[in-house]
């Protein structure tokens, strides 16, 4: 890692896929068991995150038509978590509440039901919607208790094309070393192409934004585009968000989708033509308001640009490792890589 100006909060790191198949419960648990003895989890509740993995998996195989588990490794505030997302594309459950009620199974599979898993985890919700699918998620800290949230909640998820095991797509987030906890940076970059030679572009570019002294997108943007000098290029959007004036400012160049989503309303946030490395030309920054309940998405062309907040009610209360990976599984095209950060403004 390279040297940070500002305060890292979060940023893109392995995630491990695994699509639903007969091995899917064995592998989940061996999976996250490594990954948990590997933050050093106690072993009960390296137990406990098994038992979780499991039960999701089993759901996966009885009654989703397509499906997979992401597993991975988050930090927060100088700690760790093992982080578990069941995503499927249906049928969805018809009654989330009472799914999440003691000694009922959602789906009729372990028997252990939702609720328990809830009560599992550090950290849990889930949403689904019929006839499209459900995400549900799961994180366990190593140390507990789990940090208390902030006044904005943000988290990425990235996932490689079919047949790579690395994805060109990557985000992070800072503090600005102006600004302090009044503000928050968004990194959202597609290194051009796949595979490896895109991983290291993106790669390069999540040092660039790191090490960048400035506070603006648009010089942000400028100190990325330096960085990727000699590669492939990108596309990369930077975000400001301002939590005293309750906005949100952007810059970018190339296919990055960038939107605000209120309610059931959105609102767009351009970026122009070119290619970060390559061909940039003078940034433009675009603003728009960032009130409590708001989200910030930011996405690469790995998703479709089509997708409405109204299609996914009642999601952007959630946390927003939920919220990214629902509307990838909703909105992934499958034939790309996918990467996604997303902001959720909390109610106060």
């Amino acid at each position: 890692m390279g040297p940070v100006n500002g305060t890292l909060v979060a940023e893109a790191g392995d995630v491990c896929w695994l699509r639903a198949d007969v091995a899917l419960a064995a592998s989940a648990r061996r999976h996250a068991g490594q990954l948990a003895r590997g933050i050093c989890l106690p072993e009960e509740r390296v137990a406990r995150l098994e038992l979780c993995v499991t039960e999701m998996a089993t759901n996966l195989l009885k009654h989703a038509q397509d499906g997979s588990l992401a597993l991975r490794v988050v930090r927060a505030r100088g700690r760790a978590a093992v982080e578990c997302l069941s995503l499927d594309d249906g049928p969805g459950i018809d009654d989330v509440p009472r799914a999440l009620r003691d000694g009922t199974s959602a789906y009729g599979s372990l028997g252990i039901g939702l609720g328990a898993i809830g009560r599992l985890a550090d950290v849990f919700g889930v949403h689904s919607l019929r006839g499209r699918g459900t995400v549900v998620y799961a994180r366990f800290w190593a140390e507990e208790p789990a940090p208390a949230p902030g006044p904005v909640d943000t988290a990425g998820l990235t996932r490689p094309i079919s047949g790579e095991q690395v994805c060109g797509d990557t985000w992070a987030v800072r503090r600005p070393s102006e600004g302090g906890s009044d503000a928050l940076q968004l990194l959202m970059c597609d290194g051009l192409g796949h595979g490896p030679l895109a991983a290291r572009v993106a790669d390069r570019a999540r040092e660039a934004f790191r090490a960048s002294r400035h506070t603006s997108p648009a010089a942000v943007l400028q100190d990325v585009h330096h960085g990727l000098r000699g590669t492939r290029g990108a596309a990369v959007a930077i975000a400001l968000i301002d939590l005293v004036g309750r906005r949100v400012h952007l810059s970018g160049a190339g296919n990055i989708t960038a939107l605000v989503g209120a309610g059931d309303t959105r609102t767009g946030l351009l970026s122009m033509p070119g290619i970060v490395g390559l061909q940039l030309p003078r940034p433009r920054t675009f603003e728009a308001a960032f009130p409590p309940g708001a989200a910030l998405v930011m996405h690469s062309d790995g998703l479709s640009e089509r997708w409405k907040p109204a299609d996914f009610p009642g999601l952007f209360t959630q946390d927003a490792s939920l919220v990214a990976a629902q509307i990838l599984n909703q909105a992934a095209v499958r034939r790309d890589d996918a990467g996604i950060v997303v902001a959720v403004h909390r109610q106060p």
